[in-house]
């Protein structure tokens, strides 16, 4: 690690620290940032991560994404262009060097029109398979994210600056080696593109029951084409995104709004609460009931990416 790459990432953990004294998620007053607190290993945890980069200042983390592993640390950051299912875990915490980073939702708007106004290199690779990859965190980009956390002791200048130093963020993203990763979703000409407007149209209709041609057409495509870039991007075919879709809507509507196991089923689109009960314990390892129970428990938590 270099001198100025240590500096700024340690700059970066302080910061961090001094807003987050207990282990959790915290938003902050710049729109789409978040801080991260955890003070002990994780076993992984289902989770949908949105179109984001994820930095940790200190401590190391892991997504499974497919069945396949996606660590990184202080030297390494995750970045994900559409929203894709996945299974997070803290690798390495403690009350004394707990894991703490920060994740900043993309503005996909702002990367297209980066594009638009040229002067990119060149892509080296037209397609960059899966939605989410880890990059190298370099004092370039690592410099930029420690002038907007200042910010947060400047909260007047918020709505002036941040904007500003997001889009430079953004840039540094375009630069990077995940730039293939982002350019293929924020291109409009691009089948990543057309595959991110299915995802959004998917997580507005999930109830709905959905056949792969109509929802090929939807985003002028073959089904062919379509299935074989789906599964590329999310590694899973829309029908099964659109199970996860409902599952995870349906353990929320149980743990948040206390429905039943029937009628969060029937509400999410389900016909038989028993198919509900089977494909739920296929993906929780647990059945509904338990889980809910097990998830309201004091020493239950969630995780973020």
């Amino acid at each position: 690690m270099t001198n100025q790459r240590r500096s700024l990432q340690e700059t970066l953990a302080d910061i961090i620290g001094a807003r987050t004294t207990q282990t959790g998620d915290f938003e902050m007053p710049i729109a789409g940032l978040s801080f991260f607190r955890r003070e002990a290993p994780a076993a992984p945890v289902i989770c949908m991560i949105e179109p984001s980069i994820v930095l940790v200042a200190q401590g190391v983390k892991q997504v499974w994404v497919g069945g396949k592993a996606y660590g990184y640390d202080t030297g390494r950051f995750l970045m994900t262009s559409l929203d894709i299912p996945a299974n997070s875990e803290v690798m390495v915490a403690s009350m004394e060097q707990p894991c703490l980073g920060l994740v900043m939702k993309l503005d996909l708007r702002m990367v297209a029109d980066l594009i638009a106004q040229g002067g990119m290199p060149p892509l080296r690779d037209r397609v960059a398979g899966l939605g989410a990859g880890i990059g190298t965190a370099t004092p370039d980009l690592l410099a930029p994210f420690t002038r907007l956390l200042g910010l947060l002791d400047e909260p007047e200048a918020i709505p002036i600056l941040a904007p500003l130093i997001q889009r430079e963020i953004h840039y540094r993203l375009l630069m990077s080696d995940q730039a293939t990763r982002l350019r293929q979703i924020a291109s409009v000409d691009s089948q990543g593109y057309r595959i991110a407007k299915a995802i959004d149209w998917l997580k507005l209709n999930y109830t709905a029951p959905i056949r792969v041609d109509d929802l090929a057409a939807r985003v002028q495509m073959s089904a062919a084409t379509f299935h074989h870039h789906f599964r590329q991007l999310t590694a899973m075919s829309p029908l099964q995104y659109q199970k996860w879709l409902r599952l995870n809507e349906a353990k929320r509507l149980m743990l948040n709004e206390h429905m039943d196991v029937a009628s969060a089923a029937f509400k999410v689109g389900y016909e038989s609460p028993s198919q509900f009960s089977r494909e739920y314990a296929r993906l929780f390892g647990v059945p509904p009931k338990r889980n809910i129970a097990a998830l309201r428990s004091p020493v239950s938590g969630n995780e973020v990416v």
